[in-house]
């Protein structure tokens, strides 16, 4: 199984939050996992903002989970920049937008709890 997190699930996979669901805590730890820039600048500006206080201690480790864990760096490209912006859709939240993007062209289902991204038409694991 290959997975690409969102931001909250990727903060609560790492933390061991009890919000993320237990019966997927295994399968995931055997997945091929990506993290998006995108999360990574979602997590940084929430925390910066005082909005996510919580997240902190993910956006300051984040270069020891891509060394120690099974994880791989998923970055913007052009092509995700493409889709995002030709997304028709109401939701306009920019993160999400980009993270369906990434999970529509790579082809990875998104592992969110969020059910704002059934508007994008992706493949969501939750």
């Amino acid at each position: 199984m290959r997975i690409l997190f969102d931001s909250h699930a990727l903060v609560w996979f790492l933390t061991g939050d009890r919000r993320f669901p237990s019966h997927l805590r295994e399968s995931v730890g055997e997945a091929e996992k990506f993290i998006s820039a995108v999360c990574m600048w979602e997590v940084t500006v929430k925390v910066a903002r005082r909005k996510w206080p919580e997240a902190g201690p993910v956006a300051a480790m984040l270069d020891e989970v891509l060394q120690i864990g099974d994880y791989s760096p998923l970055p913007i490209s052009l092509k995700h920049a493409q889709v995002a912006g030709y997304f028709v859709t109401r939701h306009r939240d920019p993160f999400d937008r980009m993270l369906a993007a990434q999970a529509q062209v790579e082809g990875l289902p998104l592992l969110t709890g969020d059910s704002a991204f059934a508007e994008f038409g992706v493949q969501v694991i939750w």
